[in-house]
């Protein structure tokens, strides 16, 4: 999947330019860095091209996606070494892209899905995704009002620590 980046200006002299991953290229061959349109200030480049995989133990992941108004991929970038964003992964995950984009070291764009691979994606997770029922926990019965006799040393007046050892009192006589 080519990952497509749309460069625009940057509204402060702190970033000069924005880059954003707009949209994919399903079945694009291989590029780097090719400028696929210009308009005045604003470029749309083929920045990369990556693989698309979807595994089953992420199939409740890809249904959540799926049930979102919007169903979107998500573009993994890093600030690139020699080029303004690396791409690092792009998944069908909203799970996987959250787990990214908490390091705060990655760029997590949104992408919305083409329709050919909401279709893949959908009859993916028909194949593989099982619902799991949900499992409500019971409290166990303990009663919590319960006076706990034989806790502690009673020799202690100490309420604060119940389980400390007496002192000896060496050299008195009681």
């Amino acid at each position: 999947m080519g990952i497509v980046l749309t460069q625009r200006p940057g509204v402060t002299r702190w970033a000069p330019l924005v880059w954003r991953a707009t949209s994919v290229l399903p079945g694009a061959g291989p590029a780097d860095w090719k400028e696929l349109r210009r308009e005045g200030d604003v470029a749309e480049i083929h920045a990369g091209t990556l693989t698309l995989e979807l595994h089953g133990a992420e199939a409740e992941a890809y249904a959540h996606n799926l049930a979102a108004r919007t169903p979107c991929l998500y573009a993994v970038m890093r600030e690139g070494s020699g080029r303004p964003q690396d791409l690092v992964l792009l998944t069908a995950s909203p799970y996987e892209a959250q787990d990214y984009a908490e390091s705060g070291e990655e760029l997590v764009e949104k992408i919305p899905m083409p329709a050919a691979i909401l279709e893949w994606v959908e009859d993916f997770v028909a194949r593989h995704h099982v619902e799991e029922p949900f499992k409500k926990r019971r409290r166990d019965r303990k009663d919590i009002d319960v006076v706990e006799d034989g806790i502690g040393d009673a020799r202690i007046r100490q309420i604060a620590d119940v389980y400390r050892s007496p002192t000896s009192r060496r050299g008195k006589v009681a």
